[in-house]
């Protein structure tokens, strides 16, 4: 299948994919509360669903790599849309803690599935602008979804979680009549690695570019765990103001992954990209500690989501093309240790905001700094290792 032609469905399949997730966000916390969910108990609720991304993503990476991209992706899909069907009819607190771990489980197959196949389309000149769309899908289906389980939520609480279920049926049978498997045949269940991807995580260079992705959402978490009480307790704004902040935020994102990281890579490379958005990710947490009004507010979260938007796609590209085979591996490590930042992001972010307001953005400001650090460590690491190997192949 074409590149040109399997990138929209990808785009559309990622889409709908967020879509759904999205449109249960603003809708979870009331509904789990109406079946007796403490605070502490949301949180937990929450946090398991990520926990279970942590554990299973690399598991369905690595069962592409076998059995191919296609399955798995359906795999993931329709366990996604059973846990929102569970979550509408859940009759107790217990059911929607299980359809959550469910969900989590299945789902975890998405991400690092559809970033593998991305991989097996796009040759090493065009790879970054591969990752950079499916960034913008899931950019926008943020967006979208919420506002769409925010209009619905309104006549029962139920419906969204309906909606979103449907939704997900929906890109289920986009995925079984429309894409086409991209792992060859012959290709299934081999691999050039020498390593364990998790061994490969532990040492060598690849093993900051996973670090890298770790420190740049742990701050992510943290800002979208916080900001609303800050932009309160700074300017006033209500949820009303901030649902809109985020908006722009999300287009601001989508904008630069759909378009600009592509063409930024193909001009400068991965790595000039990567050091660019982390330098306006922490311009964008330096100047939120200014913000006095939903103008500025809304600027600088978008100057850090923009920031953000270089980020991954870059990250994700440059790891496949180091690992050069058993793509769903690598991104499956990769959405693990995404999740890892989005499990430990938010109650860090709520401790240092309970020592002082602006001390998740300081901080966030200062994983921007170590997340550069390891950037450069990886680049020195691997100068020396490919060297070396330049060096054993003259002998």
């Amino acid at each position: 299948m074409e590149t040109k032609k399997v990138l929209p469905i990808l785009f559309a399949i990622m889409f709908l994919v967020m879509v759904g997730f999205g449109i249960i966000i603003p809708v979870m916390p009331f509904y789990a509360e109406e079946l007796g969910a403490s605070p502490a108990q949301l949180g937990l609720l929450m946090a398991v669903y990520s926990l279970m991304q942590f554990i299973f993503a690399p598991m369905w990476g690595k069962l592409s790599d076998r059995i191919g991209r296609k399955p798995v992706l359906l795999i993931g899909i329709a366990g996604l849309s059973f846990s929102f069907f569970l979550m509408a009819f859940a009759s107790s607190l217990l059911m929607l803690f299980i359809a959550r771990i469910v969900g989590g489980i299945l789902s975890a197959a998405n991400m690092p599935t559809v970033m593998a196949y991305v991989a097996d389309v796009t040759d090493e000149e065009n790879r970054s602008k591969g990752m950079g769309i499916v960034g913008a899908a899931v950019g926008l289906g943020f967006v979208f979804g919420p506002g769409i389980g925010g209009i619905f939520s309104g006549t029962n609480l139920t419906i969204p979680f309906v909606l979103a279920g449907i939704s997900s049926l929906v890109t289920f049978l986009l995925v079984l009549t429309v894409l086409k498997e991209s792992l060859p045949a012959n290709e299934k269940g081999k691999s050039t690695r020498k390593r364990l991807p998790f061994k490969a995580a532990l040492q060598g260079p690849t093993a900051n570019l996973f670090l890298l992705q770790l420190f740049v959402t742990l701050s992510l978490a943290g800002l979208e765990a916080t900001f609303a009480y800050y932009a309160f307790a700074k300017a006033g704004l209500g949820t009303v103001q901030l649902g809109y902040i985020f908006m722009i935020m999300g287009f601001a994102g989508a904008l630069v992954q759909g378009g600009l990281v592509g063409r930024l890579t193909k001009k400068w490379g991965e790595g000039k990209v990567i050091q660019l958005g982390i330098a306006t990710s922490a311009l964008g947490f330096f100047l939120i500690l200014f913000i006095d009004s939903f103008i500025t507010a809304a600027i600088y979260l978008s100057i850090f989501g923009i920031g953000n938007g270089f980020i991954r796609p870059s990250v994700s590209s440059l790891i496949t093309k180091r690992a050069q085979s058993a793509y769903g591996q690598v991104t499956g490590l990769l959405s693990s240790f995404d999740s890892l930042g989005r499990i430990l992001g938010p109650p860090l972010g709520g401790m240092l905001f309970i020592v002082a307001i602006q001390l998740p953005f300081i901080v966030g400001i200062g994983l921007s700094l170590i997340a550069f650090f390891v950037y450069r460590h990886y680049v020195s690491q691997t100068k020396k290792e490919d060297a070396l190997l330049t060096q054993s192949e003259s002998l």
